[in-house]
């Protein structure tokens, strides 16, 4: 941790934007909790700590139902990343935001002195020993929801076994599905429940509220072939020019993981500039172009809605993004070929609602596919999220119910 904090601290000097925010925020954070804690007095606090934003989307609904039904326990939310900060600094739903402090073991006792939290609880993959171990020798009930573990994780190993014994710092683990439970069990971790993932339900709630996007309805407005292709990158973007080119009966609305202005350069030349950007549209351009490209930020789980299927980016890079907001709205899904590490890619393959791809070949048969079999392939992803939903429910009265 000491070494991670000083290749921050030395990124952050030579302007790296994300290492600049980390340090800044973790600075402040400590007395910003002080002065917090000062003001709500001797109140409860439940402490929420989550990574980044796809953690915090499974930690919302449990936070959205406890604000509403138990307003008067104080909520604290922190967050490591950056980006899931920045995003969600100003999230109303809880009674304070803040950065976690770098994970040592100064700061650890100093935090959990300050905050003397009712209840910790940490999402899906958040392992910090210090903050553990503090925990622990102060006795205060912890607790990890949405979890999901593998074999070839550090904790499974032979030299893992400091680690292994960290998860006993957890009063209850709730896992996604059997196979956690069983490997946790299987090396003496019999504190578990699987509860299933937050997400699904946070999905269908999203699906609910999904705004209504006048540009969006109007570009698609009498066309039977509609992708939606969300969070993508410049491969996944080449290969869309392509089967553009291809498909003259096809519209697209793509939503490129990055919008910065040299990124938008790049796909101009990938379309040879027949794409019209969102914020720039007109009735009368959107009639003209058959690429729609969203250049702004916070619409895509409402875009979904307007497709018929629907691309999920990342899958030629480290992973792919959010499958179940798409998959909430009933429609087939496509995804590059890292996939493995989602649960939820593995159930929507085995459902028949999805089809993972390794090149241009692959890529340009499966959309058609998916055209071709959209509404049994729609109907199964729907059925797959709606079985997959109520974690929240079993989490939460597990946690709080008896309060």
């Amino acid at each position: 941790m000491n070494l991670y904090f000083w290749i921050v601290r030395l990124a952050a000097l030579f302007g790296h934007r994300k290492a600049k925010l980390l340090v800044s925020g973790q600075a402040a954070a400590m007395a910003a909790l002080q002065e917090w804690r000062t003001s709500v007095g001797d109140t409860p606090v439940a402490w929420i700590h989550v990574a980044s934003v796809g953690e915090f989307e499974q930690a919302r609904p449990i936070i959205e139902r406890l604000s509403r039904e138990l307003p008067f326990r104080k909520i604290l939310l922190t967050f490591f990343s950056p980006s899931g900060y920045e995003l969600r600094k100003d999230y109303n739903k809880v009674d304070k935001v803040l950065y976690l402090p770098f994970a040592t073991r100064r700061n650890a006792k100093k935090w959990l002195e300050i905050l003397s939290p009712e209840m910790a609880v940490f999402v899906k993959y958040e392992f910090w020993p210090a903050y553990l171990n503090a925990l622990r020798s102060k006795q205060v009930p912890t607790y990890l929801i949405s979890a999901i573990f593998r074999p070839n994780q550090l904790f499974f190993r032979p030299w893992g076994k400091a680690y292994l014994r960290l998860l006993h710092a957890f009063q209850h683990i709730y896992v996604q599905d059997q196979a956690s439970s069983q490997l946790l069990q299987k090396h003496g971790i019999n504190c578990v429940t699987v509860a299933g993932d937050t997400r699904f339900d946070r999905v269908t709630e999203v699906r609910k509220l999904a705004k209504d996007l006048p540009i969006i309805e109007g570009f698609v407005r009498g066309a039977n072939r509609v992708i939606i292709a969300g969070s993508t990158w410049p491969h996944e973007e080449q290969m869309f020019a392509h089967y553009m080119a291809e498909h003259e009966d096809v519209r697209l609305v793509l939503v490129p993981h990055e919008i910065h202005a040299a990124h938008l350069h790049q796909l101009f030349q990938y379309f040879e500039g027949r794409y019209v950007r969102y914020t720039e549209a007109t009735p009368m351009s959107l009639d003209k172009c058959r690429v729609l490209v969203v250049d702004t930020i916070g619409l895509l789980s409402s875009i979904y809605r307007y497709g018929h299927v629907a691309y999920i980016g990342g899958g030629f890079g480290v992973g792919i993004h959010n499958t179940l907001e798409a998959a909430v709205y009933g429609m087939p899904v496509v995804f590059g070929p890292n996939w493995q590490k989602f649960r939820e890619a593995h159930g929507l393959i085995e459902a028949g609602a999805a089809i993972s791809v390794k090149n241009y070949s692959e890529f340009a048969n499966a959309l058609n596919t998916a055209f071709e079999q959209q509404t049994l392939m729609g109907q199964r992803a729907n059925d797959y999220v709606q079985s997959e939903c109520g974690a929240t429910e079993q989490i939460y009265n597990a946690l709080f119910h008896r309060s």
